[in-house]
């Protein structure tokens, strides 16, 4: 483990190779889970103030839903999350021309629509932080649906914390960045030199 301000980071996050290859994992991550994606406060109250901007993307089903039970709930863990439809899939997703599950919120973004990206816990997947009193434990969640994004990365000889450095800087800022290469430097020299 490695500490950085308030965080403590898992070697996993050096020391794996991962680069998310969605033309092979076609993304299962918005589709695969008992519970939708973990919010923040702020992140469910702009996801309800775009909702109306990225519903055209959705399917009719997950509307639904979203009228049914809100745009953030509750889950059986006490955690707000976004809500999912059939007990999986979360209901921000669209399926693409190429059969791809995609993330309607992003899509928004990227057509310049809103602001909001989408949730930090989706952007920063394959890491889950957990937010405990007086630190937050940053660990990778290794999956079987993301074994296409470790063959890749693998191949690419791309280490998880560089893969993610943009939603890293997102949640910690870039100075923190800055402590991850160094610290990601120093691990490496001490390898080196075994």
């Amino acid at each position: 483990m490695i500490q950085i301000d308030k965080t403590i980071i898992s070697l996993d996050i050096f020391e794996k190779y991962f680069l998310c290859d969605l033309a092979k994992c076609k993304g299962e991550c918005c589709v695969d889970g008992d519970s939708g994606a973990p919010l923040t406060k702020e992140e469910a109250e702009q996801i309800e103030k775009y909702y109306p901007v990225f519903e055209k993307y959705l399917a009719q089903k997950h509307k639904s839903i979203v009228a049914e039970k809100g745009h953030s709930i509750i889950d059986s863990d006490g955690d707000l999350v976004t809500p999912i439809f059939d007990g999986k899939e979360c209901v921000y997703t669209f399926i693409d021309e190429r059969g791809i599950t995609k993330c309607a919120i992003e899509r928004a973004y990227h057509e310049g629509l809103t602001d909001f990206r989408k949730p930090v816990s989706c952007h920063l997947f394959p890491v889950r932080i957990t937010e405990y009193e007086n630190y937050d434990a940053v660990n990778y969640q290794q999956l079987e649906i993301c074994r296409p994004g470790r063959v890749c990365g693998s191949r690419e000889k791309l280490p998880l914390y560089r893969f993610l450095k943009e939603p890293f800087i997102r949640k910690y800022g870039k100075e923190w960045y800055k402590e991850l290469e160094i610290a990601a430097e120093m691990l490496e020299k001490s390898q080196n030199e075994k």
